[in-house]
């Protein structure tokens, strides 16, 4: 078999044609990896048939779903490369990243259809030229074609396979530090490694049955998805979070394992969970933000372990993982590093740091991306001689597991997704009134933390409501400020860098829920 990810999927419909391979967590849609092979070969048919060639990008705006899986597997089957789209961006977010990654079609349910038509009412602000449409209650635009009805021309044969080894796979946007987004460019033979990583490390069996819930546009959700199609589970699929519903599916589909972070988690225990069964549930993968020490230990009163991961979109997810056997013996350690994986803690002279002092984290391992899209410069401070730099400061024990300590770049994780101030000052920025901006984050007790903006105005007649009017419609949500401080002067060093510690200690309040 050729080193080609979407072939994972074509060898499990022929070992296990019968097995459960998608659970719709709302619907009653349920497809046996034969079934989820026929959908995707139809659509890698489809393409080909219109034309579709090697290395096309193409975008997909979807909900987690059916249709987001089979064209996944079957792009890369076809050796067209992904570009998962954060669905909680706005119509200039979206332009930039479809622009500066070329993507030519895209396939997009229709409750983003709004969105969808804005970026098409735009012309050449982008480079798509077809437009898939998801059926839902919404009527297709008259510049889409319908999704399943062209998906359906496709015969059910495996198609010829176009992609392996070093060609890309996918492309997935991250928030840069300097405001733009960056394109972390993963390919076939990254991706596959990352899979066999994580089901070799973390306790994974055939047939369990695993609910995703985490959007399927995150690496967090993408990877163990390909695990699941590898080892042959089933993924109980919730087209977005619910933490009632949760423990309803955990009930009913007789879950085994998962994957949330740490925002839902705390919103299931805020629940009446008491009244299901959750026996079957072995342990659940979390992370995407500090995991409070409190939070294990509930979970492991439950008979539920909580395993601490720690992983990067440009690591294709694995880094560190936190075994249940050790979860309460090492609070608030992010684990040791995945079995085909080596982790180091670097000072800044590029010196290995001893146990219990602090560096960076560096990475290695086969599935690191190839690099960022477009972004030599970048990619040369990223990837120092087959390391990957992280950014990230923590501590490695004696023993080899690290703990995290804070985040060079300043990064807000608020609900599990990525929130960079750079880019939010951008947009303030440009406010005529506000003569200066800073973003740190705050602890919340609802998301993790939440971004505070601390304002140098050019008015003072400028409100906190003003500014949050301001930054709405050009960010994402969870981007969004939640509070507003105005202050004199923003305290910076003599080279003009943010001394956001400062801010931090000045603001330390918790956010308002």
């Amino acid at each position: 078999m050729q080193n080609n990810l979407g072939l994972f999927l074509s060898k499990r419909a022929f070992l296990s044609p019968n097995l459960e391979a998608y659970v719709d967590g709302i619907g009653d849609l349920r497809l046996t990896y034969a079934e989820l092979n026929n959908r995707c070969n139809r659509v890698a048919n489809a393409l080909v048939a219109d034309g579709i060639c090697k290395g096309e990008r193409v975008g997909l705006l979807l909900m987690n779903s059916a249709e987001f899986m089979e064209a996944y597997f079957a792009l890369a089957k076809i050796g067209a490369v992904v570009v998962p789209l954060n669905w909680r961006l706005v119509a200039d977010e979206l332009e930039f990243i479809l622009k500066d990654s070329g993507t030519e079609r895209l396939i997009f349910g229709d409750e983003f259809l709004p969105t969808v038509a804005e970026l098409h009412s735009r012309g050449d602000k982008t480079d798509i030229k077809q437009w898939l449409q998801v059926e839902g209650s919404e009527p297709v635009a008259e510049f889409a074609t319908h999704y399943e009805t062209f998906r359906d021309a496709g015969s059910v044969d495996e198609p010829e396979c176009h992609a392996k080894d070093d060609d890309m796979l996918y492309i997935m946007y991250t928030s840069g530090t300097t405001g733009l987004p960056k394109g972390v460019v993963h390919t076939h033979h990254s991706a596959i490694w990352a899979v066999i990583t994580m089901g070799i490390t973390a306790e994974h069996r055939e047939k369990d049955r695993y609910l995703a819930c985490l959007p399927m546009f995150h690496v967090g959700a993408l990877s163990p998805l390909a695990v699941n199609v590898w080892q042959g589970a089933t993924s109980i699929v919730m087209r977005s979070f619910d933490p009632v519903r949760a423990w309803e599916l955990i009930q009913q589909e007789k879950i085994t394992t998962g994957l949330a972070v740490p925002a839902m988690l705390n919103f299931m225990l805020q629940v009446a969970f008491d009244q299901y069964d959750y026996s079957s549930l072995r342990w659940i993968m979390t992370g995407a933000a500090p995991v409070p020490v409190s939070l294990t230990e509930q979970y492991n009163e439950l008979g539920i372990g909580l395993l601490q991961v720690y992983g990067l979109t440009e690591s294709c997810g694995p880094t560190c993982l936190m075994d249940a056997d050790n979860a309460l013996r090492k609070p608030g350690s992010t684990g040791r590093a995945f079995f085909h994986t080596n982790v180091k803690i670097m000072d800044d002279n590029g010196q290995q740091c001893a146990p219990g002092v602090a560096g960076e984290i560096w990475v290695q391992g086969a599935h690191i991306m190839r690099e960022y899209w477009h972004r030599p410069e970048a990619t040369a401070d990223t990837l120092v001689d087959g390391w990957l730099r992280t950014g990230d400061v923590a501590t490695m024990d004696d023993e080899g597991f690290v703990t995290i300590q804070d985040r060079m770049k300043d990064m807000i994780i608020s609900g599990g997704e990525n929130v960079y101030p750079a880019e939010i000052e951008g947009v303030l920025a440009a406010h005529p009134a506000i003569n200066d901006v800073a973003i740190i984050g705050q602890q919340s007790a609802k998301w993790g933390e939440s971004p505070l903006a601390i304002i140098v105005t050019a008015d003072s007649c400028l409100t906190e409501s003003d500014v949050l009017s301001f930054c709405k419609g050009k960010l994402a949500g969870f981007k969004q400020p939640k509070v507003v401080e105005f202050i004199d002067e923003i305290p910076r060093n003599p080279s003009g860098k943010i001394l956001k510690r400062l801010l931090r200690e000045q603001f330390p309040k918790q956010a308002p829920a």
